[in-house]
């Protein structure tokens, strides 16, 4: 039984010359364990069949395996495997080409991608690992395979006493080091280590990496349509509100003005948070009922520096006060878009860091996410707000994750870099929303 991916093979068989990066040993076929092969890449001419459509773009990494015999016959290699690229492709390519038996490839999980540029964006474990395997089936059929998610940075390779050698990159050999040195201690032979080299990127930007990586990839898709919008009858089409939202520090205020250059109308509910307790007003009364007089400054408005601290530090007395507050500046906010219709904006853009926990999606078009590693979130919450690292770190876990706003989110934005590389995601991101309500307005037209 055919698979899709041989359907589509055997569909295109019209035979192209590609060039393909292959590999040649700069050491005799006789490789001894526990020795270091340096694999440099070379052009040559293969004829190879049409590739599945997701991998059309990068055909001159991927073919099928000439009929050699392989060096090893069990052999081993690790990584990431984010949305699949030539240096991916390259690889595996070679590792196919040294392994005669069983080819072990272990897929980080989500414990060991934290630390990875935007790894909100990285693909599940289950997808990577499928992918992978395709790869592979199509590469060298007759090979046996193990692709096994892997929980730290040894895998397979620091316990199996069959695997004889490695692959990996000159980026990643030093963890081929760390495996020989514990299979050492573990009493087990040593594996011979064949480095290949990186897959120059043709042209990078001034923010991307100068190699082909998957965090180049996942770069470019910020200010793209990640999700797709899901159609809300509920609401009014105009005007067009994008619910913007990302935890402390994340730059999200800097995106939403971003927007207002480019035309949009912005709703601010942080502003809104302060009105929406203004003295004389019921919510205000109910904040000073519950969290007691001393949250009064003297002009009698509430002190937030001192309401804060209390809320912050008891998850039960935040929610008490999100449920005095966030349904009083939900009624301002749909005032505000309100009025900006009114005005003649055509697109609202509501600036709140609670949007998604307030339940304030239900009446946005779209969801776009602003967002930043941990580490430069701390860092930046410290230089601004002068809290120390603990209390910065106790800030941001008192809040939705990240990765949990990215999975509700259409559109995510990232200001970790220079401010220009942020105005830029943001323009192709306008761009694009110009194009998708355009598009929305003509397919209601046609159906009048």
């Amino acid at each position: 039984m055919q698979t899709a991916t041989s359907k589509v093979f055997h569909k295109c068989r019209t035979q192209i010359t590609s060039i393909v990066h292959s590999t040649k040993l700069l050491r005799s076929n006789n490789v001894p364990s526990a020795t270091t092969c340096k694999v440099a890449t070379k052009n040559l001419s293969y004829k190879t069949d049409f590739l599945p459509a997701k991998w059309i773009s990068d055909a001159r990494y991927y073919c099928t395996m000439p009929p050699t015999k392989g060096l090893y016959q069990n052999v081993c290699l690790g990584g990431t495997f984010d949305r699949m690229h030539e240096g991916h492709f390259l690889l595996l390519r070679e590792s196919c080409r040294l392994c005669e038996g069983t080819l072990t490839v272990g897929v980080t999980d989500l414990s060991m991608i934290q630390s990875k540029i935007l790894c909100e964006l990285i693909e599940p474990v289950e997808v990577r690992i499928e992918n992978v395997r395709q790869f592979l089936r199509e590469t060298k059929p007759t090979m046996e395979t193990d692709v096994v998610p892997i929980s730290d940075p040894l895998g397979p390779a620091g316990w199996n006493p069959d695997i004889q050698a490695i692959v990996v990159s000159t980026e990643t050999k030093k963890g081929a080091d760390f495996v020989n040195e514990t299979r050492k201690k573990k009493g087990l032979s040593e594996l011979a280590v064949h480095i290949i080299d990186l897959v120059p990127e043709p042209s990078p930007s001034s923010s991307e990496e100068s190699k082909v990586s998957s965090s180049n990839v996942r770069q470019r898709l910020l200010g793209t349509l990640l999700r797709p919008v899901q159609p809300k009858p509920d609401i009014r089409s105009h005007p067009y509100v994008l619910g913007l939202t990302g935890g402390i520090a994340s730059g999200k205020t800097s995106v939403a003005r971003r927007l207002q250059g480019l035309g949009a109308a912005v709703v601010d509910c942080d502003k809104l948070g302060h009105k929406a307790y203004e003295p004389g007003t019921t919510t205000h009364g109910q904040v000073v009922e519950t969290f007691g007089q001393d949250v009064l400054a003297e002009d009698g408005t509430i002190n937030r520096k001192v309401l804060g601290p209390k809320v912050f530090a008891d998850k039960a007395k935040l929610q008490a006060l999100n449920n005095i507050v966030w349904p009083e500046i939900a009624r301002l906010a749909k005032a505000e878009i309100a009025a900006h219709a009114e005005a003649g904006k055509s697109v609202v853009v509501l600036d709140a860091a609670v949007l998604l926990e307030a339940g304030w999606e239900n009446f946005c078009h779209e969801i776009w996410v602003s967002v930043i590693p941990r580490k430069e979130a701390i860092k930046r919450i410290v230089d601004r707000n002068k809290f120390t690292e603990e209390d910065a770190a106790r800030r941001i876990d008192s809040q939705m994750s990240n990765q949990e706003r990215v999975d509700s989110g259409n559109v995510i934005i990232s200001t970790l870099w220079e401010p220009e590389v942020t105005q830029k995601q943001v323009e192709k991101a306008w761009s694009l929303l110009q194009d998708r309500i355009q598009q929305t307005a003509e397919k209601g037209a046609s159906q009048l």
